[in-house]
């Protein structure tokens, strides 16, 4: 089974792991995204998360398709990003995978962070606490489209 969900509300790492629980599986591995203080000596007080809502999620269920032809035996999958405002220290996106052995479970995980950087369209502002450097834009470096040239 498949969770994917864009969320205005705190992420429960236990609710989205409890998910991907299956008793065919030994294993359930997690990433989870959170907000840090710093980027580049700049001190950030937040994190602001838009999308396009239709076409990440789109995106987000091509992640899961593209992991299930990797790794036949993954069992569930569940990927919550967070939309709005997210404080420092909590979680913007969690990703939970489950399947019978460990590695598989793993590689997905990772797979699926890296990919959805690369593929989904949502887009990240932070906020600083410095008056004068504002607040930030900021480009997926792994994302497909922002390494066109136009």
């Amino acid at each position: 089974m498949d969770y994917i969900r864009l969320v205005e509300s705190r992420l429960s790492v236990d609710e989205i792991s409890e998910l991907v629980k299956s008793p065919k599986c030994g294993a359930i591995s997690l990433f989870i995204g959170t907000t840090r203080d710093n980027f580049d000596g700049l001190k950030v007080s937040k994190l602001l998360y838009e999308a396009y809502d239709t076409m990440a999620m789109k995106a987000l269920k091509r992640v899961c398709t593209e992991i299930r032809k990797k790794w036949p035996d993954v069992e569930n999958i569940a990927i919550y990003h967070r939309l709005g405002d997210v404080a420092i220290m909590e979680a913007s996106v969690v990703i939970a995978v489950s399947s019978p052995h460990r590695q598989a479970s793993l590689q997905a995980v990772q797979f699926a962070i890296e990919t959805l950087k690369a593929s989904v369209p949502v887009w990240k502002k932070e906020e600083y606490e410095d008056s004068e450097a504002g607040s930030s834009w900021k480009e997926n470096k792994e994302c497909s489209w922002s390494n066109q040239s136009s």
